[in-house]
């Protein structure tokens, strides 16, 4: 599918304010652009860019509720209560289980925590996991990334006299749950000056409170911080404002001194001498901890974490590592198989979103199978299966349009749903599914724009190769960490040339490596182009070609030298 360019441009205004800050901070005026596209306008914004402090990180208790639950949770300790702590599958829940586990097992022994299966539980908190509790004699549970829509449940546990404190950052319904405190800065009436926390976030955030509250030293939550990294990059949450100080210094105790138990993560995905980065978790750490949860127990990833015993986080690691191959091999199959079930449906090139059900396939991989069809057609789209009597659905969605707005559209159809824009949750008995293909395609096509369903690329500035002098990029790798809210740049130089030495590598010699020159400079730059081998003839005939681009580091051999990315590449018009 073909990219549509946009080139960023700025405003008057936002022009002047480039050029102030290219004077005041001696940087490039292209540098000073990408402060500007990211809201950075003065001297002082630029320092607090750069610098991110632990100091900057807001007072826990301007959030709702906290306050309640500081208190509730006190208590529970004084009366020597059994504490359980609760949380979803995925890496932001288990990262928040462990984070809240580790701090409060520190000081408090009369804790333990609980993770629902995917398969018999589902999504959030489960009657099973209330039982669990009450039978068990827990009389708090601390529920983390998962609950706010939790209105029944929490009222069965009232029942049981089982009291909940939710930690969640998925958006809320009208009605909050009845529990002794809900944390989530989405809440309509919460006034928290950020809002795009993690749910390992949230709770970090209610440690420090009590940590706050209790004269416990902030050393001790800072030790933590690895996972609330980890949980940002993994659950693709905005890094800007207070998730962008907390991954800051997350990667730094990820690369310095991580856990015991990441550490047995990072050795078996084989980064133990490499500078670990957002996109290192999101596309290698993080898997593996999904993995547990998708293919047999999250229960597993959050032993591993918590775990002290080196001899035990290798051996866990290990058998996380081999669920991942797994994982991998079904959901190829499973793509395959929804791609030739999308054959299938009528007229399928002409509808605005894809829905796609098979009762036999796998619910730890849905979510997954649907990010690949999203990317390969650019519409919203759900994967169905079926699990415990009910019909299950991951959704994913495409630049700019709200797939939770969609799938709320059709709430009288469902059993359950949550998430946000860009990803969510479902269930709905069989019986409704026909209905709510129709409905949702029906919402999808009343309301989203032709634009939104053409993949675009977003292009922060034109570079020569003459602009990508050393300093330029030491600049550059300060703008991180990247993620949401903060995209690594994405550069486009037009009109350069094979300096010799450009060829497909690659099993199938399907990528392109790379050696090209323009004519700004003696500068050559060496650079990869994923499964883009068909443009190689082009180039050796001597014919130029304009490139899109990051700009990345890659070592080998112990040296390390500049590298291009190539995200795109058109022949000139």
């Amino acid at each position: 599918m073909t990219n549509k360019w946009i080139i960023n441009s700025l405003s008057e205004t936002q022009k002047k304010q480039r050029d102030e800050l290219a004077k005041s901070l001696s940087i490039s005026p292209i540098l000073a652009k990408l402060l500007v596209e990211r809201g950075i306008t003065t001297y002082d914004d630029a320092r607090g860019f750069f610098r991110p402090d632990l100091s900057m990180l807001h007072d826990p208790f301007l959030m709702a509720d906290m306050r309640r639950a500081v208190d509730r949770l006190t208590h529970a300790m004084q009366r020597n209560e059994k504490i359980l702590i609760y949380g979803d599958y995925d890496v932001d829940g288990t990262t928040a289980v462990a984070l809240v586990y580790k701090f409060l097992k520190e000081i408090y022994a009369n804790v333990d925590f609980y993770i629902p299966d995917r398969y018999t539980e589902g999504y959030g908190i489960s009657i099973k996991g209330i039982d669990y509790a009450a039978d068990n004699g827990f009389s708090l549970v601390i529920a983390l990334d998962c609950g706010i829509k939790a209105v029944g449940k929490v009222a069965y546990a009232k029942s049981r006299s089982v009291d909940f404190i939710i930690c969640d950052h998925h958006t809320a319904d009208e009605m909050i749950p009845p529990a002794v405190a809900v944390l989530d800065p989405k809440r309509p009436d919460c006034h928290y000056p950020y809002s795009e926390l993690s749910g390992c976030g949230v709770g970090f955030k209610f440690m420090q409170a009590f940590a706050m509250t209790n004269g416990i030293d902030f050393s001790h939550l800072e030790q933590l911080l690895d996972l609330v990294a980890l949980s940002i990059a993994s659950d693709i949450v905005p890094i800007t404002g207070e998730n962008r100080v907390l991954a800051y210094y997350g990667l730094k105790r990820i690369n310095h001194s991580p856990s015991v138990g990441l550490k047995g993560i990072i050795d078996v995905c084989g980064l133990e001498d490499k500078e670990i980065g957002i996109s290192d978790i999101v596309f290698k750490i993080g898997p593996r901890i999904n993995a547990s949860g998708r293919m047999r127990s999250a229960a597993e990833a959050v032993q591993l974490l918590v775990t002290r015993d080196a001899q035990f986080a290798r051996e866990k690691s290990t058998a996380i590592d081999k669920y991942n191959e797994d994982r991998k091999d079904l959901d190829k199959t499973i793509t395959d198989q929804a791609q030739e079930k999308i054959k299938e449906i009528e007229g399928y090139a002409d509808r605005k979103s894809i829905v796609v059900y098979r009762p036999d396939w796998h619910k730890g991989v849905i979510g997954i199978v649907a990010s690949r069809l999203t990317e390969e057609y650019y519409k919203p789209t759900i994967v169905l299966t079926k699990s415990n009597e009910l019909v299950s659905g991951s959704a994913r969605s495409v630049g700019g349009f709200d797939i939770y707005a969609a799938i709320d559209s059709c709430r009288d159809l469902l059993e359950t749903f949550g998430g946000h824009m860009y990803a969510a949750g479902l269930s709905l008995q069989e019986k409704h599914v026909p209905e709510f293909m129709r409905r949702f395609e029906a919402y999808v096509s009343e309301n989203i724009r032709t634009d939104q369903l053409e993949p675009q690329l977003e292009i922060d500035s034109e570079l020569t190769f003459g602009d990508i002098t050393p300093k330029f990029f030491r600049v550059l790798k300060q703008f991180g960490p990247f993620g949401p809210g903060n995209m690594k740049p994405v550069f486009v130089t037009r009109n350069v040339y094979d300096y010799g030495n450009s060829k497909p590598v690659g099993r199938e010699q399907e990528h392109l490596k790379l050696e090209l020159t323009d004519s700004s400079s003696e500068n050559v730059m060496n650079g990869i182009a994923f499964r883009m081998s068909e443009y190689n003839d082009y180039l050796k005939a001597l014919n130029p070609l304009d490139i899109c681009y990051t700009i990345e580091e890659n070592t080998f051999n112990g040296n390390t030298s500049l590298q291009l990315m190539i995200k795109d590449i058109k022949k000139p018009k």
